[in-house]
């Protein structure tokens, strides 16, 4: 299902076919280092993270994280989306590239069509997020969507910048 399409992007629900990008983008050196390494290596470990991640999200909140392909050629380049996880009060913006897709502005496309989408359809009057300290390129993007910095946590074991956006 599509979520949302621009003049560059369509966003759109992950399904089973995606497992072999899923394998490319979680075993990415930048996001292992910037966000967990998932142990996704495997089809099977991917099926089993798409199903019990981002499908079960859209199941039970409607939302979840989302592919990103280019318009043009569906070649899908990332993920975007809103996680909802237990240990934060407000569901969360999360978004991953492969790195010959960063600094052309996709991230940036695909969250504000996800907090779009957030304010529109879902309601939601705040949105967090949380990037590791030292991904300069992630804070920055934050802070240029409106996300505002609120403290430091522990988030996958480590220290972590936590930001949140208004979206009323």
């Amino acid at each position: 299902m599509i979520v949302h399409q621009s003049v560059r992007l369509i966003v759109r629900q992950f399904e089973l076919t995606d497992t072999s990008f899923i394998i490319d983008l979680l075993n990415d050196e930048a996001f292992i280092k910037n966000i967990v390494d998932k142990q996704v290596r495997t089809e099977d470990d991917a099926r089993d993270y798409l199903i019990n991640g981002p499908m079960m999200s859209y199941e039970n909140f409607g939302f979840g994280l989302y592919i990103l392909e280019l318009k043009d050629c569906n070649t899908p380049i990332g993920m975007c989306g809103l996680l909802k996880r237990d240990n934060l009060e407000y569901a969360d913006l999360g978004f991953s590239l492969l790195p010959q897709f960063y600094r052309q502005g996709y991230a940036k496309e695909a969250s504000l069509a996800v907090l779009n989408e957030a304010r529109d359809n879902y309601r939601l009057a705040k949105v967090s997020a949380v990037t590791a300290l030292g991904n300069i390129g992630s804070n920055y993007l934050l802070k240029s969507l409106g996300f505002s910095f609120k403290k430091r946590i522990e988030f996958y074991q480590k220290e972590a910048n936590y930001y949140e956006i208004s979206l009323a």
